[in-house]
């Protein structure tokens, strides 16, 4: 239901939370290593065979000069997450960032926060959550969780306050 593709095998070190999260919610997903720059007629077949295969939302992680996520963008309707990795050849990070941020009018790319994977997963979540009512449930709780453990940090944070 969600591709999950990256530039390189590097880049699954970051992608792993993506995958880790769609696997908590019981999303079934699909991993590839499609490159923009190596393995451009991959690319497009994958971009334009996506729906074809029954993939609802594309999470693709780039590096450097990160043109995965928007030239998969460019050749699908379906809705494409970013993820800007820090690469061993990138700017701090930066160049990734802003590579996908900034797609030209048309061609939109969600983009999270650079090496945020988990987000991208939770994101591919919530857009898949719209229309299966067994994720949008696991998404509730999930979100309920959220709060006990800020509840649970707060309480932790006033004992050692008290200890002061």
């Amino acid at each position: 239901m969600v591709g999950i593709i990256m530039g390189s095998i590097s880049d699954l070190k970051v992608m792993q939370e993506a995958i880790d999260i769609l696997k908590e919610f019981g999303i079934d997903f699909e991993i590839d290593i499609v490159s923009a720059h190596r393995t451009p007629e991959k690319m497009v077949d994958y971009g334009k065979n996506a729906r074809l295969r029954g993939l609802k939302v594309i999470i693709a992680g780039a590096g450097g000069a990160a043109h995965l996520p928007g030239m998969i963008a460019s050749l699908t309707t379906l809705p494409v997450i970013g993820v800007p990795v820090k690469s061993s050849n990138s700017i701090d990070g930066w160049d990734s960032v802003l590579s996908i941020l900034q797609m030209p009018s048309g061609v939109p790319v969600a983009t999270v926060a650079l090496n945020g994977a988990r987000n991208a997963g939770i994101l591919a979540a919530q857009i898949i959550g719209t229309s299966d009512t067994t994720v949008g449930t696991k998404l509730e709780q999930y979100k309920e969780d959220l709060k006990v453990k800020v509840a649970e940090m707060s309480l932790e944070a006033q004992k050692m306050n008290a200890i002061k």
